[in-house]
């Protein structure tokens, strides 16, 4: 392996750290916030399952962005150092600023930034049903999020409050732990579907590889957004969070068995609006989440720009 594959693998397992501290909130936030399982039990559980979810979960998604936006689905290794040293940069600046963003929105405009310093042929329709699907996902997640709040509600109260409220809490700590398997499969790819374009290895490599570093930065650096996303939005209680929960986890899984990768932020934070609007607007909290939103917004430029900014650079250097 020559010098610049060792930068590559060691710049994308920086990048699958950053991320999987940045993905702890939207995974475990809501199970922790509620107290329904302590801090260091979130992230244990959630690390493996991040790793499985890596390893044997994500081929297709792989396959799509290691082939599929740069045009003839090769991309040399130097560019895709530029990429993922600015993906990655941006990823740890919004983690320790605790903003929860998409690092996917951030990953691709990073890669479309390189592209344009590079002369790369950028394949358009591919970012384009990205984009639809990005716009498509939280109007999903928020109609799903608010739909199974109402059904949450309609069940019958068969138990008693105490053993009602265990069980509910048991189901949040199920679901964030089905959010950590799907964010393995679907976000893995951001640090190293390079791996597919370059040729360094197939998809089982390199979902395994990203997979430990994600689950690493679990482990070490997760805990700062664990508290973040979930209560400071929309105040939920225990049905409603179960609920947001569930429909992240399964919008961004139907996503990745189609080949395609989504925000977990982006489907939690609509599911938990959808969740907060069947139960009355004024339980979210506006302000927070257009916070959010800017940073989403300022996130996909800053990558195209620095991802053009690294690229040129190399590219001199």
């Amino acid at each position: 392996m020559s010098l610049p594959d060792l930068v590559l693998v060691a710049l994308a397992l920086a990048f699958a750290w950053s991320m999987g501290a940045h993905y702890t909130g939207a995974c475990m936030g809501m199970a922790y916030a509620s107290g329904s399982i302590g801090a260091r039990a979130a992230l244990g559980t959630m690390a493996p399952l991040t790793l499985l979810g890596a390893a044997l979960l994500s081929h297709s998604v792989l396959h799509r962005v290691g082939h599929d936006i740069v045009a003839g689905g090769s991309l040399g290794t130097e560019p895709a150092i530029a990429v993922i040293g600015a993906a990655f940069v941006l990823t740890t600046l919004f983690t320790r600023l605790r903003i929860p963003t998409s690092t996917i929105q951030i990953l691709v405009f990073c890669l479309v930034g390189a592209g344009f310093a590079l002369h790369l042929r950028i394949r358009w329709d591919t970012i384009a049903h990205l984009a639809v699907l990005w716009v498509l996902a939280p109007c999903l997640a928020c109609g799903l999020g608010w739909l199974f709040t109402r059904l949450s509600d309609a069940l019958p109260q068969w138990a008693s409050a105490r053993r009602a409220a265990a069980n509910v809490g048991r189901a949040l700590v199920v679901m964030g732990a089905l959010a950590s398997l799907a964010m393995g499969a679907n976000d893995v790819s951001n640090a190293t579907a390079v791996f597919l374009s370059t040729g360094l290895c197939g998809p089982l490599p390199a979902g395994l590889l990203g997979g430990i570093g994600l689950a690493l930065g679990v482990l070490t650096w997760g805990r700062p957004l664990l508290e973040r996303v979930a209560f400071d939005m929309v105040k939920l209680d225990l049905p409603m969070a179960t609920a947001a929960q569930l429909v992240q986890a399964l919008v961004v899984l139907a996503a990745v068995a189609f080949g395609y990768f989504t925000s977990m932020n982006q489907a939690l934070i609509g599911a938990m609006a959808g969740a907060g609007l069947a139960r009355g607007r004024q339980t979210i909290d506006t302000r927070v989440i257009l916070g959010v939103v800017r940073g989403w917004l300022i996130g996909p430029a800053a990558g195209a720009l620095l991802g053009w900014a690294f690229a040129l650079a190399l590219r001199r250097w």
